[in-house]
């Protein structure tokens, strides 16, 4: 027979008098208790002072005692049930518990079968699909003081929290907070701040990210505007498919909560889930200006919990109501390339772009750790009726610049007042971009520019075509990987190149040079050491002659001589002893001085071979030329070497 005890309110006491407690001062019916106890809580429903514990002690004669402990109740008479599944989904009353005594905050029940008949064990209740009610009154059972799940359905524990975001409404945002029952669902509880009184605000689960958007998924309950609340047990899909806790952590979704039931276009939270969780792991790419002034910003690339990527563009300056078609090309910016992946088109008014990121066009899968090594560049258009026009752009990926870079002077040579810097850059890829700005280029010149093989003193053939530079904007940016014969070559290879830069005055010109400079190994430390040149056989010529120490321990070698006629070619060497020694025999010879401009530039690394080839014996280095026992002589043509222009001591012999 059914035997549950149903404690009226005068007869509690007596019952309470009666009653031994279990260690944790929770009353029990008479009768030995196995030692086996189960509790569950109950939480707070209309009154947060009101909550609660049900304890479930199993009994040697096979019963179970259900002992209800209360807290902030102080008086009535508390109805309590058993119910079906879980309190999220609700359902109908299984087992009657004895009414809740609000003074003693105590009621105490002993169940061996159902409201139905059905006899039920202490393991059949702890594994009982189910929940607790504990109800107002018996005149106002809807509402609740307190209600908890038992059974399969009582929480591990295990949580996991979603952050919902502002979309369509300000000031409303929220968490979705997914925890685990014991049978592997999932019982998903919705906050939300802000919501209007009274507003009813239906939510799903969606497939996809938020950013590529999806069908539903899974519909949850309504959530209720005025408690800001809403709960739903999850343990399958809308069409059937049994999903889990665990199963909805690597779920590939996104939920959305809308203003009502007849406007589902606006909305008023939405948040990724499972696998399109962010981790916090995250790299911004700088978007700068390029033919529409004051637009720039940022690239930000988020990785997701299933390696995706979230790419989010926001950029600064773009027109209301402009939208801005976006890519990631191929290649780095300075190359150019074609498109890799199509980005959501940036809105104008808002700045922003957000896109989803699991795979290229052409279906090449491709994620947010292959994104930071990625070959490419983003670039935002004006329009989709005017994509030359770019307003902003960035390399990204393995493109990216590590901030180490090294600037060479480009001086003035045939074209009186041109002259800049190179500044090349390091690529994360290793790979250099190379940065030329010339100031005093014409508007509209357009003039081509090359990395020479060896110094400038000493000339050389093209070893790299770097981007023909504008002269309106005085720019030329070339991405280096690799020297025109195929030689790769990186940002490391180039500060240690034999080489110079040339800019030329246009391509139908080529032997005009508007610009010129030493880089690499040839780059000058800024040792270097003067000596002076006296007139000699002809006056009012004299001057001076500078060693200046290059990166690879050679020697520029830099005549300056005044007085020289226009047009006159004059030979130099270094000679062997000193002045006062003279004749001595040629160790070095230098480069014919122009009579025009007085100057004379060699690159010495070698003495003179033994059959007078310059720079083809014995290497000699900056510190062996600023000791070298010699003597400069500056003739007065190929015709009169017997006449000596100018003349001076160098090396060990200038004291």
């Amino acid at each position: 027979m059914k035997k549950i005890y149903v404690l009226t309110l005068s007869l509690l006491m007596v019952a309470l008098s009666s009653c031994s407690s279990d260690d944790d001062g929770v009353e029990i019916i008479p009768g030995e208790s196995t030692g086996d106890v189960t509790t569950y809580d109950l939480s707070s429903v209309s009154d947060p002072g009101i909550s609660g514990t049900a304890t479930f002690t199993k009994k040697t004669d096979g019963s179970t005692d259900v002992s209800i402990v209360m807290t902030g109740t102080t008086s009535g008479t508390h109805p309590a049930h058993i119910h079906a599944n879980t309190a999220a989904e609700g359902g109908d009353i299984v087992i009657d518990l004895t009414d809740v005594d609000g003074a003693t905050r105590r009621s105490l029940t002993n169940i061996t079968e159902t409201n139905g008949g059905t006899a039920i064990t202490y393991e059949e209740l702890i594994a009982f699909d189910g929940y607790i009610n504990v109800h107002q009154s018996a005149d106002n059972l809807s509402t609740l003081l307190a209600q908890g799940d038992i059974g399969q359905n009582d929480l591990t524990g295990e949580t996991k929290s979603y952050d919902l975001l502002t979309k369509d409404v300000e000031g409303i945002s929220g968490t979705a907070t997914f925890s685990e029952r014991l049978n592997g669902e999932a019982l998903l509880e919705v906050m939300l701040d802000g919501t209007p009184d009274g507003g009813m605000h239906p939510g799903h689960i969606h497939n996809n990210s938020a950013a590529e958007t999806g069908g539903i998924a899974i519909t949850l309950t309504t959530l209720d505007g005025t408690t800001g609340m809403s709960k739903t047990n999850i343990s399958a899909l809308n069409d059937g498919t049994d999903i889990t806790y665990t199963e909805l952590l690597d779920f590939d979704g996104y939920i959305n909560f809308h203003l009502s039931s007849d406007d589902l276009a606006t909305l008023v939270a939405q948040g990724d889930i499972g696998g399109n969780e962010l981790t916090g792991e995250t790299k911004d790419y700088e978007l700068v200006t390029k033919d529409v002034d004051g637009i720039s910003g940022t690239a930000t690339f988020a990785e997701r919990k299933s390696g995706a990527a979230l790419v989010t563009v926001m950029l600064d300056g773009t027109p209301d109501g402009g939208m801005h078609p976006g890519h990631i090309h191929n290649n780095s910016a300075a190359e150019t390339g074609g498109i890799a992946k199509t980005l959501t088109t940036l809105d104008g008014t808002t700045g922003m772009s957000v896109t989803h990121i699991e795979a290229l066009n052409d279906g090449t899968e491709i994620g947010y750790a292959g994104l930071l090594d990625f070959d490419g560049y983003i670039n935002f258009h004006l329009s989709a009726d005017d994509l030359a026009t770019l307003v902003a752009q960035g390399d990204i990926g393995e493109n990216e610049l590590t901030g180490e870079t090294k600037e060479y002077e480009l001086v003035t040579k045939d074209v009186a007042g041109i002259s800049g810097t190179a500044t090349f850059a390091e690529r994360k890829s290793g790979a250099a971009l190379v940065t030329v700005m010339l100031d005093g280029t014409p508007d509209g010149g357009m003039h081509p520019g090359h990395i020479h093989n060896n110094s400038a003193a000493e000339t050389g053939g093209i070893a790299k075509t770097l981007t023909t530079l504008d002269g309106t904007t005085g720019m030329s940016v070339t991405h280096i990987e690799a020297l025109n014969d195929g030689t790769e070559i990186g940002y490391a290879e180039l500060l240690d190149f034999d080489g110079y830069i040339n800019f030329h005055l246009s391509a139908d010109d080529l032997a005009t040079l508007v610009a010129q400079g030493d880089i690499g190994q040839n780059e000058l430390t800024g040792m270097s050491k003067t000596y002076d040149l006296a007139t000699k056989d002809v006056a009012g010529i004299s001057g001076t002659a500078t060693f200046a120490e290059r990166k690879s321990g050679e020697t520029l070698v830099t005549l300056d001589i005044d007085g020289t006629p226009a047009g006159g070619m004059h030979p130099a060497h270094i000679h062997a002893g000193s002045v006062a020694e003279a004749p001595g025999d040629i160790l070095i010879t230098l480069a014919t001085v122009n009579g025009t401009s007085g100057m004379s530039m060699t690159n010495v690394s070698a003495y003179n071979a033994a059959d007078g080839t310059a720079n083809g014996g014995t290497a000699i280095t900056y510190d062996e030329m600023v000791a070298i026992d010699g003597y400069i002589n500056v003739h007065l043509s190929a015709d009169e070497l017997g006449t000596i222009v100018a003349q001076g001591n160098v090396g060990a012999n200038a004291n």
